[in-house]
């Protein structure tokens, strides 16, 4: 096996026609690698993806997957990856990242507050608050091979992808197939599904075919239910993390940074607390979120 690339959470490895995904323990937030190890990440985001790829595959969505390996490793299907303008008939990923939002959180809540989005076109009267229900589901997409993720309007995602806007629309469906089927499954188990970010290539005469992991915690956003109902978010995902970089300074600094184009600060280790605190809420959330023992 060829080593392909070393991601921030995982490594993938080339073994002839498929892909091998390696889990690892590493965790990012910002864009940064985190030098803290999270025992049993890796495993629980395999597992966990590896459920939801069993679920989506049940509703008659085509996926990458070929087998769970073990714990913390599956093979997957391959897919070329494209030039910027590139043409290409099938069998290629997207570089697009697609991204659906449920609840007010994230990202989203800053470019409000910010003004960069008004809040009247998200279907609000008055200026909302952090955690309320989107009155509609909120798609948007942004890139996927740059070096900061950034949102797209459809004219630029339709000429970076080389899709049709028909094909955009037949994706954004079967996202949110999936994330009802996803939605209601969590809502069972105690959980509300915030919002999620899915990869996609493009297969056998250009049929969508939902790629990499999806309804993680490190791509999803998952809350407690019964707190939400008692007028708490409670945050059950890898945003633990970012509120923690948040809290601590790290976050203004970096942006700053970026901001200015100066040398970007070393992002620090997480205390020994936050790291057993974190590990054992992905362990945690694996149950949660699949009902399944870990």
């Amino acid at each position: 096996m060829e080593l392909l690339r070393k991601g921030k959470v995982k490594d993938v490895y080339d073994d002839g026609n498929t892909l091998i995904f390696k889990f690892s323990d590493r965790i990012s937030v910002f864009d940064k690698i985190i030098p803290s190890a999270i025992p049993h990440k890796g495993e629980s985001l395999c597992r966990t993806s590896n459920y939801w790829y069993n679920m989506v595959s049940s509703l008659g969505i085509d996926t990458d997957l070929v087998e769970l390996i073990s714990p913390t490793e599956m093979r997957v299907k391959k897919y070329r990856q494209l030039d910027y303008g590139e043409p290409f008939f099938a069998n290629f990923m997207i570089p697009l990242e697609f991204i659906t939002r449920y609840y007010l959180a994230g990202s989203l809540f800053d470019r409000i507050k910010s003004g960069e989005i008004d809040y009247h076109s998200l279907g609000f009267k008055n200026m909302p608050e952090y955690g309320e229900q989107l009155p509609d589901p909120f798609f948007e997409v942004s890139t996927k091979f740059e070096k900061f993720d950034r949102y797209l309007d459809v004219k630029e995602a339709l000429e970076i992808s080389g899709l049709k806007l028909s094909e955009l629309y037949d994706i954004r469906e079967i996202i949110f197939r999936i994330d009802r089927r996803i939605n209601s499954a969590v809502d069972s188990r105690g959980l509300l599904h915030a919002d999620g970010k899915k990869e996609f290539a493009m297969g056998i005469e250009r049929r969508p075919v939902i790629i990499d992991t999806f309804g993680t915690l490190d791509e999803d956003r998952f809350w407690d239910k019964n707190d939400y109902d008692n007028g708490q978010v409670n945050e059950l995902s890898k945003e633990m993390v970012r509120q923690y970089y948040r809290e601590s300074g790290y976050h203004k600094k970096l942006f700053d940074a970026r901001d200015k184009h100066e040398i970007e600060p070393d992002i620090t280790p997480l205390p020994e607390n936050m790291v057993k605190t974190v590990s054992d809420m992905y362990i945690d959330m694996y149950e949660k979120i699949t009902g399944l023992k870990w």
